[in-house]
């Protein structure tokens, strides 16, 4: 095995008192820790240039190139975890403690990084105090004069393992604190002032500037600009979304400017961003969402391809922002929403707020949603998006909760009133969709509903996903197929990442390749734990003849909630699903 040797500044952190939070609520800390790896922490690792070398259950191992960067990106993360954390009861808070140390290390074929350096920045991190960032003195040295943040001599420390002591230091995160190794702002010239700045609308805003052509060949303008309005077109068929004209966000093409004053100027809570740059024959994209008033970075990613089509590069790259772009704006809405006094609530928030409770498969979080959606549906009674979850709320707690026929009743009804009143929404029609192909038994309506979604946003993940999930077990293994892997490419930090991998699991399941399958319904374990992913990867595993492999997983599914075996018969699936999965629940010995 081939390495090399190197200087790299590497950041380690876990999260505190995780055994207990865990041993609380598995699922929930579980859902919620994935859910902040895909909307804060890997965005902003992204942003300030790291990477992962590997996770250590509930906390990572990144490398930066510098220890500016690496301390950039653990400032952003704690100061947003502590706006995470208001309000949450203390015994249920997430919270981060990281080291950072800069130093010599031993990089792998693999990727995977050891050495010194990292078993330093280990050892900061187990003796940072809950929300704080630890230094050596090496990492300590490299951005002392750009901080402007509470920090403690902790002096020359004994750490377990490492030879020679360490000079650390600490770094107390807070909001109230401002750090100069945030990104500065371009100093407004006299011509850019800002103004009074605009009227929010109502729903969630954003504006897209023109991306920066960082070419030398100007003939690349026509693509870079083509790329936005082809950007801004596919967000403004989001129906919830309100999406500043071509016309107004083009006027800042060619300026430098502070995303907080477009968001002023503009009236917007979003701002996207981006650069193009092109290298022979290729082409790099780079884009980034931010929140205007706070000027955090919400998602960042970069996109590669070549010139040979390139109108077909544009469309590809138009989904694929578009996608990714609808669920993290989505997640930064539920925060602003969580945030907000409870009198001034409206239809809209009352919706977010029940989001989260959905998360999980659990009957007990679904009542929670339901409470809120149902105060939604009070003050607008033709709100699809809040009918079409309620929908989804009454079908768990029919499946998870005893199938009671009531459930189902008011399950689909909710369902059909979505698709009559949502039919400019997407995402509420491609909800509907599951419910009434499910619970409905009608998988040609659901069907028809799911290109209708598509029709209206053909970026529309969800409806992806729904799509794949019907098919999959109507057994059309190849239109499955193609729904889950577009939604995957799509958007793959969705929070319904989990069930087009579910579903290519089911796909390979129904063709016997039951180690493929078993492999793709643990991955969807590890997006999303849960007991029904738990059931389907054990029996796949038994019946791949890995019985002994399949009992610890299997225990960690019987006794909780989830799909049971008589889901297949109440939801009409394929009978060769039905019999393979029946096959290996009595080699495991377990029935329901």
């Amino acid at each position: 095995m081939t390495e090399t040797r190197k200087l790299a500044a590497i950041l380690c952190s876990d999260v505190v008192g995780y055994s207990r939070l865990a041993s609380a609520d598995e699922d929930r800390i579980l859902a919620r820790l994935r859910a902040l790896r895909s909307d804060l922490i890997d965005p902003t690792i992204a942003v300030h240039h790291g990477r992962v070398v590997k996770r250590t259950g509930d906390g990572s191992i990144v490398e930066f190139r510098s220890a500016v960067d690496a301390v950039r990106c653990a400032i952003e993360v704690q100061n947003a975890m502590v706006e995470r954390n208001a309000g949450v009861p203390e015994d249920r808070r997430i919270v981060f403690r990281i080291g950072i140390h800069i130093g010599d290390v031993v990089e792998e074929s693999d990727g995977d990084l050891m050495g010194d350096g990292v078993n330093v920045a280990a050892r900061l991190e187990g003796i940072a105090k809950p929300g704080t960032i630890c230094l050596s003195e090496d990492a300590y040295r490299q951005v002392k004069a750009r901080l402007d943040l509470a920090v403690t001599d902790l002096g020359q420390t004994q750490l377990k393992n490492i030879a020679e002591s360490v000079r650390v230091y600490s770094l107390q995160v807070g909001l109230p604190t401002r750090a100069k190794l945030a990104m500065p702002a371009a100093p407004a010239t006299s011509a850019e002032k800002p103004s009074a700045g605009r009227e929010m609308p109502a729903k969630p805003s954003i504006a897209v500037l023109p991306f920066q052509n960082m070419s030398d060949d100007p003939q690349q303008e026509y693509f870079v600009d083509g790329m936005v309005e082809d950007i801004i077109t596919g967000l403004s068929r989001i129906k919830w979304l309100f999406v500043i004209a071509r016309n107004s966000s083009f006027v800042y093409k060619g300026k430098a400017v502070d995303v907080r004053q477009v968001g002023r100027e503009l009236g917007v809570r979003y701002v996207l961003e981006g650069g193009v740059r092109k290298a022979g024959n290729r082409l790099r994209i780079t884009a980034q969402l931010i929140e205007a008033e706070a000027g955090a970075h919400l998602w960042a990613d970069r996109f590669d391809g070549a010139l040979e089509d390139v109108f077909d590069l544009q469309d590809q790259i138009t989904d694929r922002v578009v996608g990714v772009v609808e669920p993290s704006l989505r997640r930064s809405e539920i925060e602003r929403a969580r945030r907000k006094p409870p009198e001034n609530l409206d239809a809209y928030d009352l919706y977010l707020r029940a989001l989260p409770y959905l998360e999980s498969v659990l009957p007990e979080d679904a009542r929670i949603a339901t409470v809120f959606l149902e105060d939604a549906l009070k003050l607008d009674s033709n709100y699809a998006p809040a009918h079409a979850r309620l929908a989804h709320c009454h079908e768990i707690c029919f499946t998870n909760g005893g199938f009671d026929e009531a459930e189902r009743s008011a399950a689909v009804r909710h369902a059909r009133t979505a698709t009559a009143t949502g039919v400019e929404d997407a995402t509420a029609l491609a909800t509907a969709a599951w419910v009434i192909a499910i619970l409905g038994k009608d998988r040609a309506t659901a069907l028809n509903i799911v290109e209708r979604a598509l029709s209206l946003n053909a970026s529309c993940a969800s409806a992806h996903y729904t799509g794949a999930a019907v098919h999959a077990f109507s057994g059309s293994p190849a239109a499955a197929t193609s729904y889950a892997s577009r939604a995957l490419q799509l958007s793959p930090f969705d929070p319904l990442a989990h069930f087009a991998l579910f579903v290519l699991g089911v796909v390979a399941f129904r063709e016997a390749c039951y180690d493929e399958a078993a492999s793709q319904f643990a991955k969807a374990a590890q997006s999303r734990s849960g007991p029904m992913f738990h059931r389907w990867h054990a029996v796949a595993l038994a019946l791949a003849g890995r019985v002994e492999e399949a009992r610890p997983i299997l225990g960690r599914a019987l006794g909780q909630p989830g799909w049971q075996s008589r889901f297949f018969a109440e939801i009409g699936a394929e009978q060769a699903i039905v019999d393979k999965f029946a096959e290996g629940a009595r080699l495991l010995g377990f029935s329901e």
